[in-house]
C-alpha cells in the first residue's frame, strides 16, 4: 500500500509518502516539508497564536494534498512535543484535523523515544547487539536503550534545539553568558538520564537519529559509505568538540556556508551541539553512527504491525 505519514513536528510540518507492507522495508516514494518554526508562535502562556495557527494550517493543507497527488491510499498524522505542551494544543489539533481529514495521534515523549528505538532496531538489526539511542528534536531530546525491539529504557526531556535557542540564546552570534546558562541547564538536565543508564550494561552500538545529529556528522563527523541514496556517517566526540565553540561564534548567516548546516537549521544549530556535546559526554559516548530511520519510520512499522495483528 501508499501509505502518508504526517508529522507535525516543532520545525517543521513533514508528509512522507512510502511504499509499505508487512515484512518488508517501507519504500520512499516522496516526501515534502514546510519550514513552520512553530516555536517562534509561541506566547508567554504557551500558547500558539493566530499567525503560528495559520501556518500550521496552510502546511498541513498543502501536505495533504501532495499525498494525494503522491497516491496516498491513507495518511497516519503523528503531533510531536510543541502541540502536546501547547495550552491551546486541543483546539489547534481539531482545526488541523478538520482540514487534513484525518485523527491526529499526539504522542508522549516516551512514545516518541521507543518509535525511534524501533526504527533504529529494524534498520540495524539484531546483530547491533544492545543499542543505544539518541535524537534531538526541536522541543525535545529522547534517549532509548535495549536488546529487543522495545527499549528496557527511554526517556524524554526538554532539550530539543528549538526550545533551548527560544529560551537562552537571545543574540546571534550568542554572547559568553547565554551559553553558559545553557550548559549549566542541559548539564542538570542531561544527569538522571545519565544516572539511570548507569544502572544498565554497556550499549554495543550507540546511534543517533534526527536532522541536527546528520548535520553535525556531515560537517564534523566521517563519511563511512553511500549505499543507494543513503550516506552512512559517524561522529566522534572529539570531531563534535571541534566544532561546539565554533559555531557559537559565527553569526547565524555564516554558518549555512557550511556542510550539512540548512537555513531552517542554522540559529538551532548552535544549542543542537550543545545537547549532542552533553549527551555523549554524560553516556560516555566516544563514538556514534548516524541512523537515517527515526520516528516516521518507527511509526510506520508499528501501523503496519498493528494492521496485521487486526
Amino acid at each position: 500500500m501508499r501509505l502518508g505519514v504526517l508529522d507535525i513536528g516543532s520545525n517543521t510540518v513533514h508528509m512522507l509518502v512510502v511504499d509499505a507492507h508487512y515484512g518488508a522495508r517501507p519504500a520512499p516514494a516522496a516526501d515534502d516539508r514546510t519550514v513552520v518554526r512553530l516555536m517562534k508562535y509561541l506566547e508567554d502562556d504557551n500558547s500558539v497564536n493566530e499567525e503560528g495557527i495559520t501556518a500550521l494550517r496552510e502546511a498541513v493543507e498543502r501536505a495533504m494534498l501532495f499525498a494525494e497527488r503522491f497516491g496516498a491510499e491513507e495518511v497516519i498524522g503523528l503531533a510531536t512535543s510543541a502541540l502536546r505542551e501547547a495550552t491551546n494544543g486541543p483546539e489547534v489539533l481539531a482545526s488541523l484535523e478538520e482540514i487534513a481529514g484525518i485523527k491526529f495521534q499526539v504522542l508522549s515523549g516516551k512514545e516518541e523515544a521507543d518509535l525511534t528505538f524501533l526504527a533504529a532496531r529494524r534498520w540495524h538489526g539484531w546483530a547491533a547487539g544492545r543499542l543505544l539511542v539518541l535524537d534531538i528534536g526541536g522541543g525535545s531530546f529522547e534517549t532509548a536503550y535495549g536488546i529487543d525491539e522495545k527499549p528496557e529504557f527511554s526517556a524524554s526531556v526538554p532539550l530539543g534545539a528549538g526550545r533551548l535557542t527560544r529560551r537562552y540564546l537571545k543574540h546571534d552570534p550568542p554572547i559568553e553568558n547565554e551559553i553558559s546558562e545553557l550548559r549549566k541547564y542541559v548539564k542538570e538536565e542531561m544527569k538522571p538520564l545519565a544516572d539511570s543508564l548507569k544502572q544498565l550494561p554497556k550499549p554495543d552500538h550507540v546511534v543517533a537519529t534526527s536532522k541536527t545529529f546528520r548535520s553535525l556528522a556531515r560537517l564534523g563527523g566521517q563519511l563511512v559509505a553511500v549505499v543507494g541514496p543513503t550516506e552512512r556517517r559517524r561522529m566522534s566526540r572529539s570531531d563534535l568538540e571541534d566544532w561546539v565553540d565554533r559555531l557559537a561564534q559565527m553569526p547565524a548567516s555564516a554558518r549555512t556556508a557550511l556542510p550539512g548546516i540548512t537555513p531552517e537549521r542554522t540559529y538551532q544549530i548552535v544549542a543542537g551541539a550543545e545537547v549532542a556535546m552533553r549527551a555523549m559526554k554524560a553516556f560516555k559516548v566516544d563514538r556514534l553512527e548516524i541512523c537515517p530511520w527515526a520516528m516516521r519510520e518507527g511509526a510506520i512499522i508499528a501501523y503496519l504491525e498493528g494492521q496485521r495483528d487486526q
